[in-house]
């Protein structure tokens, strides 16, 4: 993993200066804090950093892959991506607006750094999308995980709408209800088979076994998206998965 995570760094060295970047008002600030993993039995610091407002879409995406020809699809190196990368349907409408999906974890590494970012680690991912609109943390409100949990109803096929939801209380977009997001650290995130006597350590590790260790049972929105990124290896590439971008920020602890 280490050896082809620095070749897809590599790939995009150039990029901030033919891509531009996302605009200061792309990126919300999120203050440091403490907070309680669902995948935690205890708090854990999370330092400061600023998260993208909205998942990168189809037509930043599809800029970034003109500035980096192995970034298109048909040119990108089977070692960096699966043969359904970028393989979604052009339609008319919000299509540009619609956040890209069907990218690798190689992919979308590269393009946050090409804003000199990074992907969001899972900490920072679950820390964001704890907020409702007007309160930094609304997991202990079972209407807000009602709200989440009613995306699940929607079909699996239904194309996503265009990106632009509800501001959170950071002024994050898309969180909840649009697309599932890779974070940095996905392949960390499996639980441990070794000594489950009741089930097989192979079988766990392949069904998103991650979600076992989840500490809160009751946040089943975030048990689904464990699940699936636990289930997943880096080439990887779905119809219902994006991502979004962070960039850390020095700041001491209060």
């Amino acid at each position: 993993m280490h050896r082809l995570h620095r070749a897809a760094c590599g790939l995009a060295v150039a990029a901030l200066a033919v891509h531009g970047g996302a605009r200061a008002q792309d990126y919300a600030e999120l203050p440091w804090g403490r907070f309680t993993s669902a995948l935690a039995a205890a708090p854990a610091s999370v330092g400061a950093f600023a998260m993208r407002v909205e998942p990168v879409t189809r037509a930043e995406f599809a800029r970034f892959a003109a500035a980096h020809p192995q970034w298109q699809r048909g040119q990108v190196d089977a070692i960096f991506a699966d043969s359904g990368y970028l393989a979604f349907e052009a339609s008319d409408g919000d299509a540009p607006l619609q956040p890209v999906t069907s990218v690798s974890w190689f992919a979308a590494t590269a393009y946050c750094e090409s804003e000199g970012a990074r992907l969001p680690r899972w900490l920072e991912w679950e820390y964001a999308a704890a907020a409702d609109e007007t309160r930094i943390d609304a997991r202990a409100d079972p209407r807000w995980n009602e709200r989440i949990l009613a995306w699940y109803a929607v079909p699996a096929g239904q194309r996503p709408h265009a990106v632009g939801g509800p501001a959170n209380a950071y002024g994050l977009r898309d969180l909840h209800g649009l697309v599932w997001e890779w974070v940095e650290d996905f392949n960390t995130l499996l639980a441990d088979g070794e000594g489950r006597n009741s089930e097989d350590a192979d079988t766990l590790r392949s069904c998103g076994a991650g979600a076992l260790g989840i500490q809160d049972r009751s946040n089943y929105a975030v048990m689904m998206h464990v699940a699936l990124l636990s289930s997943l290896q880096a080439t990887y590439t779905t119809a219902s998965l994006g991502f979004r971008c962070v960039r850390p920020r020095p700041a001491a602890a209060p």
